[in-house]
């Protein structure tokens, strides 16, 4: 197994609580690891600590071969490493297709310099993030909502747009944030054949914060469990639904 994320002894607290309380595991490159637990857990804490939008009391965030637990979070967007929300973060009063585009990076007529020195090269890179706009909008079934307002989209609609904007980015590493959450019972499984697709045809990573634990169940090759900020086990699915640990987390020791 070739480790892509590796988070080591992470401890974050708030006023003397330790949300996040040593937390270790790893994320397998090309896996998808589900990180479950119930509520107050840490799971959200822990998330976007790896994604660097809260730092750690103490502790390691290794990505690939380099430490990111200090870095800022547009670095390690940069890096590969990028997430997306429980309410997915579209631009309502922008098409579709735009909000896909405004997500692409780098842009060399972002600079006047660029495009009066190098206008054949802003105009080939318009055509090339515009041919990968639309590739991704096919991927995650939105191409025939390219050019309507991203505010008409259903929520689970809203989820794969914001699966697509992230996709922009040619991230090694996506942090999916409850993507079940408020989701349309026929999107559902829509959403989760498109990630497994992702997975499989372009070799992206995800891990996956989510509380829907048969949709975990049927996503994951690893998952995660944590409560009361400790990791108490990591295992396969199979492995997951029979550990007592888990039951006891999820439903009391009375039971």
């Amino acid at each position: 197994m070739t480790e892509l994320l590796r988070v080591e002894d992470v401890v974050r607290t708030f006023g003397g609580v330790r949300a996040v309380d040593g937390a270790s595991f790893a994320v397998a490159d090309h896996s998808v690891t589900g990180l479950i637990g119930p509520n107050g857990a840490g799971k959200s804490t822990l998330f976007a600590t790896i994604a660097g939008s809260l730092k750690p009391d103490s502790g390691r965030i290794v990505f690939g071969s380099a430490r990111i637990d200090r870095r800022p979070v547009h670095r390690i967007a940069r890096a590969g490493l990028v997430r997306t929300y429980q309410a997915a973060r579209v631009l309502t009063r922008m098409t579709v297709l735009d909000n896909v585009l405004l997500a692409s990076a780098a842009h060399p007529g972002e600079r006047l310099a660029g495009l009066v020195l190098r206008p054949g090269a802003a105009r080939a890179h318009e055509r090339r993030i515009l041919e990968r706009a639309h590739d991704l909008l096919a991927l995650v079934r939105l191409e025939s909502h390219a050019h309507a307002y991203a505010g008409t989209l259903s929520g689970g609609q809203r989820k794969l747009l914001d699966l697509a904007r992230v996709l922009m980015l040619e991230p090694s590493l996506v942090l999916l944030d409850e993507p079940m959450a408020g989701v349309n019972p026929a999107l559902r499984e829509e959403l989760l054949e498109r990630i497994l697709a992702i997975r499989r045809d372009r070799g992206v990573t995800f891990l996956i914060v989510e509380h829907d634990l048969d949709f975990v169940m049927q996503a994951a090759d690893s998952v995660v469990v944590m409560n009361e900020g400790k990791v108490i086990l990591v295992g396969t699915p199979g492995e997951v639904r029979v550990d007592e640990r888990v039951v006891d987390a999820y439903l009391g020791k009375a039971h």
